[in-house]
């Protein structure tokens, strides 16, 4: 594939950063590092685009999950 060209995640694939993630219909959702991108009720699989990196509430919601998965 050429320079500057990279596919966007899509749905099943593993999210490696965590992040608030738009797919191509609009949809947002916040995941986390070691989730997998799900797929749209009703489009099925999609594309996923980080559109930005979580704040410090969406930070905190993350580390929360985090703990309670560890336990």
């Amino acid at each position: 594939m050429g320079e500057g060209k990279s596919m966007d995640p899509v749905s099943s694939e593993d999210v490696e950063t965590d992040g608030v993630y738009t797919t191509e219909w609009g949809r947002e959702q916040l995941l986390k590092r070691g989730d997998k991108f799900p797929s749209d009720v009703m489009m099925g699989d999609t594309e996923w685009k980080l559109d930005r990196l979580p704040n410090e509430e969406q930070k905190e919601k993350l580390n929360h999950e985090r703990g309670k998965r560890e336990t």
